[in-house]
């Protein structure tokens, strides 16, 4: 069922990532179909979100999710994995995206914590599980 659900008629493998090609042709990826957030109509691309905070020196890790909302659809959460001994807020992350980045792509919520975020035995992240949605498919540790 898996399979069925990444390849066409054609044989083609429909992986789910976004991308751009430059005028080269070199591929970016920009992030992954399932993972973009859409608030209040705007595309929010975790990735992007996602270096910006692990470019702070007292964040170990990060990823950000949607999280539903009335109004806007969704609205980005961050889950954060602090350095040991570190003292960092919510708010002072806040304001360290939004040094950078757009206030729509700024995480309404975040989510500070000291253990390492869930990862399957490849590294991946595992984004269904700080969702809720479940435990570990074999599809996820693709």
């Amino acid at each position: 069922e898996a399979t069925a659900e990444v390849l066409d008629e054609d044989g083609w493998l429909h992986t789910g990532d976004i991308g751009t090609l430059d005028d080269e042709g070199f591929l970016t990826i920009t992030d992954r179909k399932k993972d973009v957030i859409i608030r209040g109509g705007e595309n929010v691309y975790c990735v992007e979100i996602e270096n910006r905070l692990v470019d702070h020196p007292s964040v170990a890790d990060a990823a950000v999710i949607g999280v539903p909302h009335a109004e806007l659809g969704e609205e980005v959460k961050a889950v954060v994995q602090l350095e040991a001994g570190a003292d960092l807020s919510a708010a002072d992350l806040q304001r360290w995206v939004a040094e950078e980045l757009a206030d729509f792509k700024v995480p309404a919520h975040v989510e500070l914590r000291t253990e390492p975020l869930p990862r399957n035995a490849s590294g991946k992240l595992l984004k269904n599980v700080l969702r809720g949605d479940g435990g570990v498919r074999f599809t996820d540790t693709l």
